[in-house]
């Protein structure tokens, strides 16, 4: 039986491919544009566009609106550990600013603290968040959201992309007036600066959902409103069981995954 030929969309994607794995497009490097892939290749508009949407399912390439389409700074995804990344030892390695910023550390990347939007604020949280918080639905809370830049070069200002979205949302009793409200929260971020005020975290649940961005969240993260994220909501509590922070992270799948690993009770 003779052997099927790739099509158009496979066989310029491996093209592209192991020119990317060759470093002809280098980590960060721009790749050319849809419009100057359809003249080389001689293909229609819609299938030089279906070529790069292959690779960035792959987490080979990630596309700006606006700019083109970029290598990622790394080859593959974000690994997120969702088992390990909280411990107090991990979040802080060499000096990071949290689990986030360590992860990127690992790579070889670098948070692009100067690129990253945040904001930080006092307003009434979502109702699930006042349920798990316990309190009146007219009550407010601290939130910190944040647009987190990965990138290779911290000075470069055109280099690097936005990789998440995060919304983090703590108690006033127990974080208002303190580090927590600051932009810099210091070594091990938000969960030590809790731990420092008595409240430290034994507890983590996450619950992850898969669906298409909000057109803010689109725009924010530089991705067609077609491209599918992850939603993350993750609630820590303290040994004694208050929840003392809930945040909700937006993640295009196409440059995340996530790894799990723990001990089995011998049957």
């Amino acid at each position: 039986m003779a052997k099927k030929e790739p099509g158009k969309i496979e066989r310029i994607a491996a093209d592209l491919r192991a020119k990317i794995e060759s470093g002809k497009y280098p980590p960060g490097g721009k790749l050319p544009s849809v419009s100057e892939l359809q003249t080389a290749e001689g293909i229609a508009f819609q299938t030089a566009r279906d070529v790069f949407r292959a690779l960035e399912r792959e987490g080979l390439v990630f596309t700006q609106q606006g700019r083109g389409s970029y290598v990622t700074p790394f080859l593959g995804k974000i690994t997120r550990d969702g088992t390990g990344r909280y411990q107090a030892a991990a979040r802080s390695e060499g000096g990071a600013r949290g689990a986030f910023e360590a992860e990127l550390n690992r790579l070889g990347l670098v948070y692009k603290g100067s690129r990253s939007h945040t904001e930080i604020g006092r307003s009434r949280p979502p109702r699930d968040v006042s349920a798990a918080f316990g309190l009146h639905h007219s009550a407010k809370a601290i939130y910190r959201y944040r647009a987190m830049w990965a990138g290779r070069d911290e000075l470069d200002p055109d280099e690097g992309f936005v990789v998440q979205l995060a919304t983090s949302w703590f108690p006033t009793d127990i974080a208002g007036g303190t580090q927590i409200e600051d932009k810099d929260t210091g070594p091990g971020g938000s969960k030590s600066r809790l731990a420092d005020l008595g409240f430290a975290q034994r507890r983590v649940k996450e619950t992850i959902e898969v669906r298409f961005p909000t057109p803010a969240e689109a725009e924010a993260l530089s991705i067609p409103d077609d491209r599918q994220v992850y939603e993350l909501v993750h609630h820590a509590s303290t040994a004694d069981g208050r929840v003392v922070e809930v945040a909700v992270h937006v993640m295009p799948s196409t440059i995340w995954r996530f790894s799990y690993a723990w001990e089995l009770d011998a049957e």
